[in-house]
This record gives structure tokens, C-alpha cells and sequence, in this order.
């Protein structure tokens, strides 16, 4: 028994490991589903937008208060500017941007294709000589990462321009010496690892949206819930260790 509970989350991560890998592939295989990632893509933004603008704006405000606080007691609160640039770069961008494309996009997306599979319209496509994979899978994983990536970068405006404005007109910080220490510690090495952490982010809860929406087992609207609810669970536990090895990865290489 011990054995086969260990072997069924082998197996999912494996299987999730192989799709990843042929997904891969047709992203340089022609044809290339251009109008259905254009599609995915669309609307992954439209319902990711909202969330991630009423998510950003309060949080990137408490980092800024939070750190405002500890650099005034430190008698540097001038350099509120670097901290809150280096924090909305590095870490608040591409955490609350994927956050809100895991937790809205891809619930999304594992609920259209699991409604699919349950009705059996994905074996009807494999009979018709139709890959899942390169028909839905890759679309959706590449408009996943694109437009995580988009987001991170109104994320970290947002978060420059929020803590510019509290930090200013609520904590009486210089505006000139916040400005300035905008580029203090955030420089185009920092902006480039915040892109590729996003874009990362965004290709990972996709995929694991896909995956699950292919790989419901059962029918009926309950295991489509299930599997909706384990993709949350699952692309958060997988974000938060790769943003875990990439920030570790960034750090070695910015430091050199």
C-alpha cells in the first residue's frame, strides 16, 4: 500500500514531465496554432487583468509602509526608493502576477479542457489523427507565459508608482531622493531575471493546467472541481520552489 500511494504522485510528475516535453516541441513543429494561442491569450488576460490590478495596488503599498518603517528607524529613509524598486522587480512583480494567472487563468483553462475530456471530445480528436498536445496544450501553455510576463510589467509600474506615492505624500519621504534611488540596487540584469522568472511562472502553471485538464479521471462536474482545485494547489507549490532555484540562480549571476 505505502508503495502505491508513493507511486501515484510519481506518476503525475512524470506524465506532467513528458507532456512538458512534447509541448516543447511543438512549439517549433509546424503548423503552429497561431489563432488558438491568440485566443488563449486574450483570455487569459482579460480575466487575469482585474484580479491582478486590485491584488497589486494593496499589496505593493504594504511592502512600501512596511519597509518605509524599518528604514526610518535605521535613519535611512531616503533609500525607500531602492527598496521599494528592488522589491517590486525582483519579487513582488513576478509573485503577484503568476499568483493571479495561476489562480484565475489557469483554473480557467484546466476547467475548458477537462469539460472536453469528460465528454470525450479529446478521444474523439486522437481518433481523428488530431494531437491534444500540439492542437491545445501548446497554445495555451505559450499564451500563459506571455502574458504572465506582460502583467509582471505592469505589476512592477505599479509598484514603483505606489510606493512613490505613499512613501511620499503619507510618509513625507523626499521625492527627489526616492526618485533617485530607484536604479540604486535595480538595474537591467534585475529587470531581465524578473522577465524570465515571470515568463517561467506563466509556462509552468499552464502547463499544469493542461495536464490536469487532460488527466481527470472519473466524470461529472465533481472530478472537472477537483482537478480545478488541485491545479491551484499544484502550480503554487511548483511556483514557489522555482522562484526558490531562480532567485538563488540570479543571485550567483548578478553578484559576479
Amino acid at each position: 500500500m505505502p508503495q502505491r500511494q508513493l507511486a501515484v504522485p510519481l506518476q503525475g510528475i512524470g506524465g506532467l514531465f513528458a507532456m512538458s516535453v512534447d509541448a516543447a516541441k511543438f512549439v517549433v513543429r509546424r503548423p503552429f496554432q497561431w489563432r488558438e494561442f491568440l485566443d488563449q491569450s486574450w483570455f487569459v488576460a482579460r480575466v487575469s487583468m482585474a484580479p491582478t490590478l486590485l491584488v497589486a495596488i494593496p499589496f505593493t503599498v504594504l511592502v512600501s509602509f512596511t519597509l518605509n518603517i524599518l528604514l526610518r528607524e535605521l535613519g535611512a529613509a531616503d533609500l525607500s526608493g531602492a527598496g521599494a524598486a528592488f522589491g517590486a522587480v525582483t519579487q513582488v512583480g513576478p509573485m503577484v502576477t503568476v499568483l493571479i494567472v495561476a489562480g484565475a487563468g489557469a483554473t480557467a483553462m484546466c476547467a475548458d479542457l477537462g469539460s472536453r475530456t469528460i465528454r470525450e471530445e479529446i478521444d474523439a480528436m486522437e481518433v481523428l489523427g488530431i494531437d491534444p498536445v500540439q492542437r491545445l496544450v501548446t497554445p495555451r501553455m505559450l499564451a500563459s507565459g506571455l502574458v504572465a510576463l506582460l502583467l509582471n510589467s505592469l505589476v512592477v509600474i505599479i509598484g514603483i508608482l505606489g510606493g512613490y506615492l505613499f512613501s511620499v505624500f503619507v510618509q513625507d519621504v523626499n521625492p527627489g531622493a526616492f526618485a533617485a534611488g530607484i536604479t540604486l540596487l535595480t538595474g537591467i540584469p534585475e529587470v531581465a531575471i524578473s522577465c524570465v522568472k515571470a515568463a517561467l511562472f506563466g509556462l509552468i502553471a499552464g502547463m499544469v493546467a493542461c495536464y490536469r485538464g487532460l488527466t481527470i479521471s472519473g466524470g461529472g462536474a465533481k472530478a472537472v472541481g477537483n482537478a480545478v482545485n488541485e491545479t491551484v494547489v499544484y502550480a503554487f507549490m511548483g511556483l514557489f520552489v522555482v522562484n526558490v532555484v531562480v532567485t538563488a540562480i540570479g543571485i550567483q549571476l548578478t553578484s559576479r
